[in-house]
C-alpha cells in the first residue's frame, strides 16, 4: 500500500489556496473599489488557514464547516458588488475558484453535505449575477467537478477504511477462532494420552483373564473409572492434593463427584492453589456419604462449592431423604 504523507497534502492544500490569494491581490485594480475584495481576501484567508490547520480529527467541526460555508456564500456577494459581468474580468473572478477549493477541502474532511451547498450557492449567485453561459466561461462548473471528485474519493477511502477495519476484525476472529481449535487439539491430546496412560495397564490385565475379574479388581476398575471422569469433568478442580484425598474418600466408600463449569479459569495460580488446598482439606474431613464439589459461575464471589450428603439407614424410607452433611462455599478471595 502507498501512503502519502498529510503533512504533504496540507502543504499542497495551502500551496493552491495562497495562489487565488495572490490572484486577487494581483486584481484588486478591476474591482471599482478595492475593499470589498480585500475583505473577501481576509475572510478566505482565515476560513483556509482554520479548515487546513492540523487537527487529530479528519472530520472537519460543524462549527468550522458553518464558517467555511458562510464565506462562500459572502465571498461572490463581495466581489461581483463592485464587478461587470460585461467588462472584460481577468483575474478578478478568483473568487470561483477558492470557493471550489475550500469546498473542497471541506468534501475532503467529510462534510459532503456542506460542500455540495457551497458550490450550489456559487453557481446561482452566478446565474443571478451574470448568466448560465457564465456557469462555464468563470469556471463554475470546474469548481464542481473539483467536489465531486472529492466527494467520490472521499467516499471511497471511507469504503475501503470500512472494509479494511472489516477485514482485519475478520483476520483476528479467525486467528482467535484457530488458536481455540489448535487448544482444543491440544488439549484433546493430551487427554487422550493421559487416559491411555491410566487406563491401558487395567485394559490389558482384563484382556489377559478374559474379562474374568475378582471382586477387588472390579473395584479397582471402578475407581480408575471414576478417576478418569474426574479428569474429564473436573479438569481445573484436580490438584496432586485434591486426587490423593478424593482417592482416600473413594476408598473409604464416599462417592466424589467433582464438576468444573469453567468458573474457576480466571483464577490466578495462586488463588487457585489456595482453593484447592482448602477443598483437598474439606474432601479429607468429610464423613459424607456423597460428596459433591462444583465450579460456582464466573462473577460470583464463590469458587467452589462444596456439599456433603449423607444417605438415610432407614431402608424404608424414601430413597430421596438425605442429610446434609456438609455446605461449603470457597471464597475466591480471602
Amino acid at each position: 500500500m502507498i501512503a502519502v504523507p498529510r503533512w504533504l497534502l496540507l502543504v499542497l492544500g495551502a500551496l493552491f489556496s495562497a495562489y487565488h490569494v495572490v490572484l486577487g491581490i494581483y486584481s484588486l485594480d478591476v474591482p471599482r473599489s478595492p475593499w470589498p475584495a480585500i475583505a473577501a481576501l481576509v475572510l478566505y484567508s482565515a476560513a483556509t488557514v482554520m479548515s487546513l490547520w492540523p487537527a487529530k480529527r479528519v472530520r472537519m467541526p460543524d462549527w468550522l464547516v458553518a464558517f467555511d460555508l458562510a464565506v462562500c456564500i459572502v465571498l461572490p456577494l463581495l466581489v461581483t458588488s463592485q464587478l461587470d459581468p460585461g467588462d472584460d474580468l481577468g483575474y478578478a473572478t478568483w473568487y470561483v475558484a477558492a470557493v471550489g477549493t475550500l469546498m473542497t477541502i471541506a468534501a475532503a474532511r467529510r462534510q459532503l453535505v456542506a460542500a455540495w451547498l457551497g458550490v450550489i450557492a456559487l453557481a446561482v449567485q452566478t446565474v443571478i449575477w451574470a448568466s448560465v453561459f457564465a456557469l462555464g466561461t468563470l469556471g463554475v462548473i470546474g469548481s464542481i467537478v473539483w467536489v465531486g471528485i472529492a466527494h467520490m474519493l472521499t467516499s471511497a477511502l471511507a469504503s475501503a477504511a470500512r472494509e479494511t477495519r472489516r477485514y482485519a476484525q475478520a483476520e483476528r476472529e479467525a486467528a482467535a477462532w484457530q488458536a481455540a481449535q489448535d487448544a482444543h487439539l491440544f488439549e484433546g491430546r493430551m487427554r487422550l494420552a493421559q487416559t491411555n496412560r491410566m487406563a491401558a495397564p487395567m485394559l490389558r490385565r482384563i484382556s489377559d483373564r478374559n474379562g474374568a475379574l475378582s471382586d477387588t479388581q472390579r473395584g479397582e476398575c471402578r475407581m480408575l473409572e471414576a478417576a478418569i471422569r474426574d479428569e474429564i469433568r473436573g479438569r481445573m478442580l484436580l490438584t496432586d492434593a485434591v486426587r490423593a484425598e478424593v482417592q482416600r474418600a473413594r476408598e473409604r466408600g464416599t462417592t466424589v463427584t467433582l464438576l468444573d463449569e469453567g468458573g474457576i479459569d480466571d483464577l490466578d495460580e495462586a488463588t487457585r492453589d489456595r482453593v484447592l488446598s482448602k477443598l483437598a482439606d474439606v474432601v479429607a474431613d468429610s464423613h459424607a456419604d456423597r460428596i459433591i464439589a462444583r465450579t460456582a459461575a464466573e462473577g460470583s464471589p464463590v469458587a467452589v462449592t462444596v456439599v456433603g450428603l449423607i444417605d438415610s439407614e432407614d431402608e424404608a424410607a424414601d430413597t430421596d431423604d438425605v442429610e446434609v452433611e456438609l455446605w461449603l462455599e470457597i471464597p475466591r478471595s480471602l
